[in-house]
């Protein structure tokens, strides 16, 4: 599955996964009036903005056939603040990702110098379980590693089986830290995974 990263002119195409990979992870999570009213369009703007913007994240696509994308990854350096909940463009909690947000006040502070943050791991429903997030995930924490990160971490949902066993399955294991935060008008708690790249 052939892997880049993404280009201003994919942000509909970031979006469209986006959004189908969060109605479908987060059906038993999230009200299904909130998942059905999640806007592609609207989504499309956000990620255009990020991926012009100064301090852009790095964002990796996996495409399928004709160059379709079919899943994507995010990360950035660690940014020490609250879960952004709704607006996960950059968080993603799917059923192969996480739904990554940031530490909490009082936290043990992650070192932004040292530890990245996997900020979005989402892809397409169809192509659940055919190994797409498995090389996403490799990807992502070879081009972490390679960016000169030690340590990485995510949020995810507590109630997100399918992508806790993802993320332990590929080492990833939770730290003790966890969050409670709204979205879509219901509380949820976070859980913050952390994996150590070089030992």
């Amino acid at each position: 599955m052939p892997i880049r990263e993404a280009l201003p002119e994919d942000a509909a195409a970031l979006a469209s996964v986006h959004v189908l990979s969060w109605r479908a992870a987060y059906r038993d999570l999230l009200p299904g009036p909130y998942l059905d009213a999640l806007d592609p369009e609207e989504r499309a703007a956000v990620w255009g903005t990020r991926l012009v913007a100064p301090d852009r994240p790095t964002v990796l696509l996996a495409t399928g056939a004709g160059g379709r994308v079919v899943g994507f990854a995010c990360f950035r350096a660690w940014r020490g603040e609250e879960p952004d909940g709704a607006d996960s463009a950059d968080g993603a909690d799917s059923a192969d990702g996480a739904d990554s947000a940031d530490g909490t006040e009082g936290f043990d502070e992650l070192d932004p110098a040292t530890t990245a943050e996997l900020a979005a791991l989402y892809a397409l429903p169809e192509v659940w379980g055919t190994g797409i997030g498995r090389e996403l995930l490799t990807a992502s924490t070879e081009a972490i590693a390679a960016a000169g990160f030690r340590t990485a971490a995510l949020w995810v949902f507590a109630g997100n089986a399918r992508g806790r066993r993802f993320y332990e399955a590929a080492g990833w294991r939770p730290d003790g830290r966890s969050v409670r935060d709204v979205t879509g008008g219901r509380e949820l708690e976070e859980l913050r995974y952390r994996r150590e790249l070089f030992s």
